[in-house]
């Protein structure tokens, strides 16, 4: 079995995101948040199909910036952009068609 990615505690800044060329996936969450590690085979399985889109795990929390620049409230969230602007946003996935509709829209 694939060892997961942890989340990362180093954020970049909003302006850094935003000027990121092409398709990006930030997931926002946390290593111990059950709804984070239930939607991890979903998300692994949904990636598999778009290899070459960068995905970012961020951890977030009260006072994280970029998770508040992106108004986050529930984990895992999931924001597609594309080249810097939002395209599509998903809020505690449940599944893997869910996912990949979002990709649709990158």
């Amino acid at each position: 079995m694939a060892t997961r990615k942890p989340y990362s505690t180093h954020a970049p800044t909003r302006a850094e995101i935003d000027a990121l060329p092409g398709a990006t996936v930030i997931e926002f969450g946390t290593d111990w948040c059950g709804y984070c590690q239930g939607a991890q085979p979903s998300i692994a399985k949904a990636f598999e199909a778009h290899a070459g889109v960068r995905h970012m795990k961020i951890e977030d929390g009260p006072g994280r910036p970029l998770g508040r620049s992106f108004k986050v409230k529930l984990w895992p969230t999931l924001i597609f952009m594309r080249d810097g602007a939002e395209v599509a946003r998903i809020v505690r996935p449940t599944s893997v068609e869910q996912i990949s509709d979002a990709f649709a829209s990158l």
